[in-house]
């Protein structure tokens, strides 16, 4: 066990907040907000490639819901031709069905370091025995955001737009998730009732929840959902380009 919280801390925690404190140390105004701002955008740039990926393969997932059926049809009294089919499928296709969740599995170890971080504040005694030798050292850190929102504190506005962000890439993502063609049963009916009810109660969940930690985490999940909003845009986008 401990041998897993010191790799944890080696391997992601201090790192993490290295990059963090020489980011608000290096960029203009000194500002943390900001800081947490760049630094979310380098993390998820760092894991675009993975991300577009993902979404390339949901997109695609989508696009063959009608040759699924077909073979599940074919094959539904078979499950080893079925699988095999399927494979065979995905193979012609070059998607991973399971691709979707490298991107969430690498991010939850991120997001937990992160919240280790804000959690434990951001004050000397904390920085001090986990700051590299390269790394400035401060006596005090001033936790704002454009000087007007206190970081160390919750902030409805920061909640509130986390919530908004996380609607609108739900939206995005279901619209393009959502498959074409073909007659729907009873269960795939019953499923889109439940992902539309998802994209309308998950950004109040995300509401809730954020407004009772404190703003940095908001910060980085406003910043987050922004950036998979835009990626999921241009992923759509490119998509209504090739059919054109």
């Amino acid at each position: 066990m401990n041998f897993l919280i010191t790799f944890f801390n080696t391997v992601l925690y201090q790192p993490l907040l290295n990059i963090l404190i020489l980011l608000y140390a290096y960029l203009p105004f000194h500002d943390f907000g900001i800081a947490i701002i760049v630094f979310t955008l380098i993390i998820r740039l760092a894991l675009s490639p993975l991300s577009l990926s993902a979404a390339r393969s949901q997109k695609v997932m989508a696009e063959l819901q009608p040759k699924i059926k077909e073979i599940q049809k074919k094959y539904k009294e078979d499950a080893q031709k079925q699988s095999q089919a399927l494979l065979e499928l995905y193979q012609k296709e070059k998607i991973n069905p399971f691709s979707s969740l490298l991107p969430l599995l690498l991010q939850l170890p991120i997001f937990i370091a992160l919240y280790q971080i804000f959690l434990n504040g951001i004050g000397e005694n904390i920085l001090g025995p986990n700051l590299y030798s390269f790394v400035p050292h401060f006596a005090a850190i001033e936790l704002t955001f454009l000087g007007a929102i206190n970081l160390s504190k919750p902030s409805f506005l920061l909640a509130f737009l986390a919530g908004v962000f996380q609607f609108i890439q739900s939206k995005i993502s279901f619209s393009m998730t959502k498959s074409s063609g073909g007659k729907e049963d009873g269960k795939e009916k019953f499923a889109q009732i439940m992902q539309t009810q998802v994209i309308y109660v998950l950004p109040f969940i995300t509401f809730f929840f954020l407004l009772h930690l404190g703003s940095l985490i908001s910060l980085y999940w406003a910043t987050s959902s922004l950036f998979s909003c835009v990626e999921q845009y241009i992923i759509k986008a490119q998509s209504v380009k090739c059919k054109v």
